[in-house]
C-alpha cells in the first residue's frame, strides 16, 4: 500500500503528514498490515498531536524527542537509525532533474515520472 501527496514547498510537513496518516485509517481496517506497526518520522513530526495521532491508529510512533522536552520519552534508537535509508532515497531521486525540479503541471504526470525514476533506482541496485 502506498500513499502520497503533493503539497505547496512552504507548506509545514506536519499538518500534510497527519492528514496523511488519517486518510490511511487505522491498521485495524486493513487485513494485510499487523496490527501494530512500527512508524520512523523525522523530527518534524514529533509533536503531540501528531505521535497521539499514530498512536490512535495502531502505529507506534518512533521518533526523538527535542532537546528542551521537559518529559521525552523512549524510542527505538537502532530502529531510528534506519530513517537515513528513505532520505537516501530522496537524494537519488533528487538527481532525477525533472522530479527535482517538478517541471510536471499536472499531479498524475509528476507522480508518473517519480514511478518511473523509483523503477529505474531499483533496477540499478539489483
Amino acid at each position: 500500500m502506498v500513499t502520497g501527496a503533493l503539497s505547496p514547498g512552504q507548506a509545514g510537513d506536519a499538518p500534510h503528514g497527519r492528514q496523511l496518516l488519517r486518510d490511511l485509517g487505522p491498521l485495524a481496517d486493513h487485513d494485510l498490515l499487523p496490527d501494530e506497526l512500527a512508524l520512523v518520522m523525522d523530527r518534524a513530526y514529533e509533536g503531540d498531536e501528531t505521535r497521539r495521532l499514530a498512536t490512535d491508529l495502531g502505529f507506534v510512533p518512533v521518533v526523538p524527542p527535542r532537546s528542551d522536552r521537559l518529559a521525552p520519552w523512549d524510542y527505538d534508537r537502532e530502529l531510528y537509525k534506519r530513517r537515513n535509508e528513505v532520505e537516501r532515497l530522496f537524494r537519488r531521486l533528487k538527481a532525477w532533474r525533472r522530479v527535482y525540479t517538478r517541471f510536471d503541471k499536472l499531479d498524475v504526470m509528476y507522480w508518473a515520472f517519480v514511478l518511473l525514476a523509483l523503477i529505474a533506482e531499483t533496477l540499478q541496485l539489483v
